[in-house]
């Protein structure tokens, strides 16, 4: 028998031994309030759940509770692991609560959004799972990069940017702190990054494209930083398929930021330097009359990025928030490539200077209100290599100056608050948006004068179709203010169904009419576990009249600056020889009924939730789009003879800005998104199957036959047929990560022309019969960029308390699971390191680009470029 229990206990002493040497949990709370604000001394309370066991020894057994710092966050150490329940209050908001949270060994995080007291406006753990998913401004039809997600990104912002961009598709808004325009911030200080579509919300000027809201890390308790570099030269990439040779290329990026308190549990400030120092290629294919041209020429960058912001809790229920930003940014050779040769190349600088403010928190018990005001400054210089008059041989080569020259300042002011109110069972929310800008300009376009040949025989035959010229001073500053005032009402019908209206009323200085928009939608969750979510409505909206087309309608005014255009001119000499016709001047003009182009958007969609944390949503958009501008040459010749009579004889070709065209735009979307936060796996899959039509590309694009505008509609230049774009991020084994995605579209349109000017309206953009606008196929593209990383830590923070919490400002739903996934153990180490290789179009396949689509060049059909094919960067990231 003593041999039977003495066996039992050391068959039993290692698995005492392990469970007395399980590691305990630690919690940090953070809340915050609809904005996403920080909330100081609100009161977080954790108690275990009956059937999750004791607390650790260290712990009370009693309920555990503590006070937000001026930082927003609530800590909670030496935990058992299990199951618990948390409460918070906070005067003037609703209480939350989460009644089974799993905490497991190690880190723990959670955030608490507080709604306004009796205004319930986004997911709630605690919540009905019906009253949840019929929530319009919660999370149902969106998608959230956490941290995990984030960090495999690629690590230069301007490369980050255009991926989220292919995330979101054609049409994106992307903004950050709720602020549009600048730079992105480096993804070291990125908090989330949410993909929404809008629901015709009244409080939105764009129409229902998707939405990309980036959010910041404010500054935490104690100064931490990182740095960072990265590399990538010619000897890691692959040869572009249209350079003869693989070009000599070379990106050096750096960056480094710093998060601290300046007051603490008040007042903090993150800084951030990062730049780039680096030289591309781009190819050239051109053919010369002494034959076919091939070569690539080095694009230098230059770029160095300098912001700070600010953020100060001016009481418990107040945050404000500054940001400054100096970006500067040096090109060079562009205009050069494709048909392009070097001495069409010019160079440009860009200095910008961005204030930001905003003051967002409660108003007693039943409102919520945020500011926000933006000041931006933009100076622009363009140097060109050669001031000789252009020659282009249409797409065969261009050759000559690149005509841009000069310098742009621009100043513009955004000022926007949003005010909600709650009613009962009535979520209000009204408000304002201002913008305005002063724009002053000198740049000389087309100031030396282009001539424009149909073919490489006429070149050699020395017979222009035209020559054209802008004449005059182009010094012109100009003003143009828009406003939205909105009122929009969610009304919560019944726990399950909320239905939505509103209106927006928008003005433009320079545009006539009153742009009135009705919006309104319902969303509706028809089972009782909410896991299924049907939305749908419909809205007018209005786009605004772009101030730097209207700047340029200014300067050729005829006035200012006019059109100088001969029919068949000479050649160096448009004046000597040919059959030159000097045509009066002509102008830019803008139509007396301008107005303000409108899209009618319906969406309808299904979002499903499926077992294992899978997300299936799948919507049909309908868009129509009406009064749209355009270009039309309303002083065109009335029978097809260049020299015959125009409507006015003493004026030469007159471009109208008009609000005549129309689009149609028809689409299906199907997104999946699959989350496993205890492996820190995501996936998020869209695929959209769409059809697009339209009659212009640019309110100065004009028709082939101004009398037959009916053939300029066609597929929209930039929306493919099929669209498919995936995003992964997997551990891999020990302490490596790899993050990948894809990006897979079917052909983009182009335009099929003679490269004549078959109706004398001096421009050579006419079509052969009964070939309508872009009707040409380019081929499919593929893109395959992967992201694989190695990270290890040094040191171990020291858990302070309410002293010591980590600041996660995240807008959304607290019970995310994508919140899990940012708790690794890298963030308890006292430094980080992580090294990373990434690699674009992997595949390196030949993505065609530039299809030539005039009948008379050599490569009429054919590609003459393509995107950059295989480059990898190194780097790595010091986090301290």
């Amino acid at each position: 028998m003593r041999a039977i229990v003495g066996l039992l206990v050391v068959c039993l002493l290692p698995t005492w031994a392990v469970a007395q040497q399980r590691p305990d949990a630690t919690l940090r709370v953070t809340v915050v309030d609809p904005s996403g604000a920080v909330i100081v001394g609100a009161q977080v309370t954790v108690k275990p759940n009956a059937a999750s066991g004791p607390v650790s020894p260290v712990t009370p057994v009693s309920n555990v509770s503590n006070v937000t710092s001026g930082r927003g966050d609530a800590f909670f150490g030496a935990l058992e692991p299990g199951r618990y329940s948390i409460h918070v209050e906070s005067a003037g908001f609703e209480s939350y609560e989460a009644s089974d949270v799993r905490l497991r060994a190690g880190e723990n995080r959670r955030e608490a959004k507080l709604e306004i007291a009796k205004l319930a406006e986004t997911v709630q753990v605690g919540r009905d799972p019906r009253e949840r998913a019929s929530d319009p401004r919660g999370d149902a039809f969106a998608t959230v990069l956490g941290q995990a997600q984030i960090d495999e990104l690629p690590d230069d912002p301007d490369e980050m940017e255009q991926v989220l961009r292919d995330m979101a598709g054609p049409g994106a808004t992307l903004r950050v702190n709720g602020f549009r325009g600048g730079k992105l911030p480096p993804k070291s200080q990125i908090q989330s990054v949410r993909f929404r579509r809008n629901m015709f919300a009244a409080d939105v000027h764009e129409a229902g494209f998707m939405s990309i809201d980036i959010t910041t890390k404010p500054g935490i308790d104690n100064w931490r930083g990182s740095t960072n570099i990265g590399f990538r030269d010619s000897a890691l990439n692959a040869r572009n398929v249209f350079a003869p040779v693989k070009g000599d290329e070379r990106h050096e990026r750096y960056g480094f930021n710093l998060n601290g308190p300046l007051w603490k549990q008040h007042t903090s400030l993150s800084l951030s330097v990062d730049g780039v120092d680096s030289f591309d290629t781009k190819t050239i294919v051109a053919a010369t009359p002494t034959g076919l041209f091939a070569d690539s020429i080095r694009k230098p960058n230059d770029m160095l990025n300098v912001t700070a912001r600010l953020e100060h809790s001016l009481t418990k229920s107040l945050m404000l928030r500054a940001e400054a930003q100096r970006n500067h940014l040096r090109l060079e050779n562009l205009g050069v490539g494709d048909f392009d040769l070097p001495e069409r190349g010019y160079g440009q600088t860009r200095d910008e200077q961005i204030l930001r403010g905003s003051i967002a928190g409660s108003i007693g018990k039943a409102l919520y209100n945020a500011l926000r005001l933006q000041w931006r400054r933009d100076d622009i210089a363009f140097t060109p290599v050669s001031t000789a008059p252009a020659v282009l041989v249409l797409n065969a080569f261009d050759a000559g100056g690149a005509q841009m020259s000069g310098t742009r300042a621009v100043d513009t002011f955004e000022i926007a608050d949003d005010l909600d109110v709650a009613v009962g069972r009535h979520a209000i929310r009204t408000g304002f948006l201002l913008e305005g800008g002063r724009y002053n300009t000198n740049v000389l376009r087309n100031a030396g004068g282009t001539f424009t040949f149909a073919s490489l025989a006429a070149y050699a035959a020395g017979t222009p179709t035209t020559f054209t010229r802008n004449a005059g001073d182009p010094n012109v500053a100009v003003s143009q203010v828009q406003a939205g005032v909105y009122v929009q009402d969610d009304f919560r019908a019944r726990k399950d169904l909320t239905i939505s209206g509103g209106v927006r009323h928008e003005i433009q200085s320079h545009v006539g009419g009153l742009h009135f928009a009705p919006r309104g939608g319902i969303v509706w969750s028809p089972f009782k576990s909410g896991k299924t979510t049907i939305r749908g409505g419909g809205g007018v909206f209005f786009d605004w009249f772009d101030a730097q087309a209207y700047e340029q309608a200014v300067q050729l005014d005829g006035t200012h600056q006019r059109i100088e255009t001969i029919v068949q001119p000479g050649y160096p000499d448009p004046t000597v020889g040919g059959r030159a016709l000097v045509l009066p001047p002509g102008r830019v003009q803008l139509s007396p009924s301008l107005t303000q182009p409108q899209l009618r958007e319906a969406i309808v969609g299904v979002e499903q939730q499926l077992p294992h944390d899978v997300r299936l949503q799948t919507m049909y958009i309908h868009r129509q789009g009406s009064e749209l501008l355009r270009g039309v040459n309303v002083n065109a010749p009335l029978d097809d003879d260049q020299r015959g009579q125009r409507p006015d004889p003493q004026s030469g070709p007159m471009t109208e800005i008009n609000s005549i065209a129309s689009s149609r735009f028809d689409g299906l979307s199907v997104n999946l998104n699959y989350v496993r936060p205890q492996t820190r796996f995501f996936l998020a899959a869209n695929y959209m199957i769409a059809r697009a039509i339209d009659e212009t590309d640019s309110p100065f694009s004009l028709p082939a036959d101004r009398f037959n505008l009916a053939a300029e509609r066609g597929p929209a230049l930039t929306i493919p047929r099929h669209r498919f774009m995936s995003l992964v991020n997997t551990p891999l084994a020990g302490r490596f990560r790899l993050g990948s995605s894809i990006r897979v579209q079917s052909a983009l349109p182009y335009n099929i022309t003679t490269g004549r000017d078959d109706n004398g309206d001096t421009i050579s953009n006419d079509r052969p019969a009964g070939v309508t606008r872009n009707t040409g196929r380019g081929r499919t593209q593929v893109d395959l960029s992967t992201r694989l990383s190695y990270s290890i830590g040094f040191g171990t923070r020291t858990a302070t308390g309410v002293q010591g919490p980590q600041i996660r400002i995240v807008r959304g739903d607290s019970g995310d699971p994508l919140r899990d996934m940012a708790g690794t153990d890298m963030q308890n180490k006292k430094y980080g390191l992580e090294l990373y290789v990434q690699a674009f179009n992997v595949l390196n396949r030949m993505n065609a680009l530039n299809f030539s689509g005039v009948i008379t060049s050599p490569f009429f059909g054919q590609a003459t470029s393509a995107a950059p094919p295989r480059r990898i960067e190194v780097g790595t990231r010091l986090s301290f």
